[in-house]
């Protein structure tokens, strides 16, 4: 029986002033993906796209793995896109012949008066035809355990986004401004402030 799960996550994120606008962190896709996903999980493919090992997931009593290739880039503007361009679940062979995500989401840098904020959306859709067993549970019960479990996911990575990503961002920008002699927390002038 195929069945249709989908979920939507939208995030804000006000963004500190620094030194270095941060549309020029976001055109790293490499470093963004490391403040969404654990390193140990990532494997880089090629210079867009990745490999993302999912932690372990239960849908009722079946638990799944979903390893999924990421593409993520970055336009001029600053704004960053993502999509899934491939998905495997590893050790189920019958799930994973009949089972399709897409993902698209997108992180993109507003400047207003109060600042710089960053907003992003992703939404996230699995389609799967089930194994027997699940096909004599109602698809109502069946679509809300579904929805439930991918909200949990984007909720997930929205709130390692909110914890990682101005972390990595400040940590970048110190390194930045370390390699050209600037220094954010003095005034001074850099030849004026010897290390």
């Amino acid at each position: 029986m195929a069945t249709k799960f989908t979920a939507s996550q939208s995030v804000e994120i006000a963004v500190p002033q620094q030194p270095i606008p941060i549309q020029h962190y976001l055109r790293q896709p490499p470093r963004l993906v490391r403040a969404l996903v654990d390193n140990s999980r990532i494997q880089q493919l090629s210079e867009e796209v990745f490999r993302l090992k999912m932690r372990p997931m239960t849908f009722m009593s079946l638990s799944i793995q979903p390893t999924v290739d990421m593409r993520v880039w970055a336009e001029s503007n600053g704004i960053i896109y993502l999509r899934s361009v491939g998905c495997e679940i590893v050790g189920f062979e019958y799930v994973n012949q009949r089972f399709t995500l897409n993902l698209d989401g997108y992180l993109c840098p507003k400047e207003l008066n109060t600042g710089t904020r960053l907003q992003g959306r992703a939404d996230l859709e699995v389609q799967v035809d089930l194994p027997p067993p699940f096909s004599f549970t109602p698809k109502p019960i069946l679509e809300a355990t579904g929805n439930g479990l991918l909200k949990s996911v984007l909720l997930s990575v929205k709130q390692r986004l909110l914890h990682q990503l101005l972390a990595d961002y400040r940590h970048w920008m110190i390194s930045q401004t370390k390699d050209k002699g600037l220094d954010d927390d003095s005034t001074e002038l850099p030849m004026l402030n010897p290390e």
